[in-house]
């Protein structure tokens, strides 16, 4: 049973719409996967280089949030669910192959293009976001992945505490370790 989605349906909570899709209403359960399937993939893409592999993953992140929807607690935030549910998908990816190259970041997610730009700027624009790429790919995944969810997922410390099931202070020394890291590696 399908019923309609109010016409204001972008703006309704990711909350409320977990609801819809529960009481059967799969066109809400669509709107959740058009806000987060770029999310997801811009997030796998910090774990795995090949591109199928990422939509094989984020593909099965969104079928078991599918199927544990109506374990969600709607009192709660829906994308630090997602996201834990997507990080122990990716992590359990990685554990199925073996070591490849990370492709950590888009260079727009890093480095927003200036509307001018020149031909010098790009060149170093490049050379800026192959050190940070390298520098990240170096950096030990438990200091890595706060750092990515903080600074290129904005989230906040007890959304990644919550992803990482860790407490909130242990999330603040990984970030502040994590960034002492990436300024050594740097040096």
């Amino acid at each position: 049973m399908t019923t309609n989605l109010p016409t204001q349906e972008s703006q309704n909570s990711d909350e409320a719409l977990v609801q819809l899709a529960t009481a059967g209403d799969s066109a809400a359960f669509g709107v959740l996967v058009g806000r987060y399937e770029d999310r997801l993939h811009r997030y796998a893409r910090k774990f795995f280089a090949g591109e199928e592999d990422r939509q094989d993953l984020v593909q099965e992140v969104f079928i078991k949030a599918y199927v544990n929807l109506r374990s969600f607690d709607t009192t709660r935030r829906f994308s630090p669910w997602l996201y834990r549910i997507a990080h122990n998908e990716f992590v359990n990816g990685l554990k199925r192959q073996i070591k490849l190259p990370f492709a950590l970041a888009d260079i727009d997610v890093l480095l927003p293009q200036s509307t001018i730009e020149d031909a010098q700027s790009a060149l170093e624009r490049i050379e800026t976001v192959a050190l940070v790429h390298a520098l990240l790919d170096r950096l030990d995944l438990r200091y890595r992945e706060p750092l990515l969810l903080y600074y290129l997922e904005e989230m906040t410390y007890q959304e990644i505490a919550d992803i990482l099931r860790i407490p909130t202070a242990t999330v603040g020394v990984r970030l502040r370790r994590g960034r002492l890291a990436l300024q050594k590696l740097a040096s």
